[in-house]
């Protein structure tokens, strides 16, 4: 069981295909939605996952700041449909979090979650910052998180 954190560059083509194909598998079949996953910004990403028994169960995409938002943000949060309801998201989110804000030390994280997500994502400090929107056929909705609001939330 173990955590590891890498930049695009530090991962082996074995490791980066596997982190591909949990995302394709989940985002766009078991979610039936046919959208461009790859989408430019892994090469400039950080890249979070859990693996144990040689397989990934758990991976987030943490986006500099410069990138996408101007701040930086969160995305392509998953855990493995055999891994699910094991605390697995939780622990994949305060990993994310707590990277983002000791390494990058920005002000906010930023988030695009699905709209069925909110609330976890709010367990954590994120706010709503916009209304929901359509994307690609998933109702999503952008979220923030302030440093100031973060004090014992990641636990």
């Amino acid at each position: 069981m173990t955590w590891k954190i890498a930049d695009f560059d530090e991962l082996a083509a074995a490791e980066l295909y596997e982190m591909l194909k949990l995302r394709v598998d989940v985002f766009v079949v078991e979610q039936n939605c046919p959208y461009p996953e790859l989408d430019g910004l892994d090469q400039k990403s950080v890249h979070l996952a859990y693996r144990e028994n040689g397989k990934i169960l758990a991976y987030s995409r943490l986006v500099p700041g410069e990138i996408k938002y101007g701040v930086p943000s969160i995305g392509r949060v998953i855990v493995s449909p055999d891994a699910r309801g094991r605390g697995l998201a939780r622990k994949l989110m305060c990993k994310s979090i707590d990277f983002i804000f000791n390494e990058w030390q920005p002000e906010e994280i930023r988030l695009q979650g699905q709209v069925y997500l909110k609330e976890f994502y709010q367990s954590f400090g994120f706010n709503a910052i916009s209304d929901v929107y359509d994307e690609d056929g998933i109702p999503h909705v952008d979220m923030r998180l302030d440093k100031k609001g973060l004090s014992g939330r990641l636990k």
